[in-house]
């Protein structure tokens, strides 16, 4: 099932990985980034960027998509409400992995650990892909360079 999504590479986890960053990058590259109130005139909207214009979760919707299609299976995906670098709401995906939850992200070509993004982590999609969770603003924890 996961030989549609798999890509180059030795190990399957680093495959699987590759294949996320192929797509976290084209949805990032074809889809124009517009706020929703510029784009629908509304605050907030979640939809798929089918006219090539879409925010962040919009982003995110259609990356789950094209994983799905692709045999990521959808239960290993959530939707996440993030603070990010400046303060601001922001919407991510998660895809729970053996080696940990990685983040697709519009703001970044990198698929990052949630570890490495520098977001407080405010609630996702529960497993059941239904209900949200709150994470206790969970933050991630900062690297600092040592001398």
């Amino acid at each position: 099932m996961l030989d549609r999504f798999l890509r180059t590479g030795h190990h399957p986890a680093d495959r699987r990985h590759l294949g996320l960053q192929e797509i976290n990058q084209h949805v990032d590259r074809t889809i124009a980034a517009v706020p929703d109130q510029d784009h629908w005139g509304v605050v907030d909207r979640w939809d798929y960027p089918d006219d090539g214009l879409g925010d962040c979760e919009d982003m995110q919707l259609l990356k789950r998509k094209l994983l799905v299609e692709r045999g990521l299976p959808q239960r290993a995906m959530r939707m996440t409400v993030v603070i990010d670098e400046v303060g601001a709401g922001h919407a991510v995906l998660r895809v729970r992995t053996d080696r940990g939850d990685l983040i697709l992200d519009n703001k970044r070509d990198a698929v990052l650990p949630w570890q490495q993004t520098g977001y407080v982590y405010v609630k996702g999609e529960g497993a059941d892909g239904k209900a949200w969770v709150r994470f206790g603003d969970r933050i991630a924890p900062t690297a600092t360079a040592a001398k």
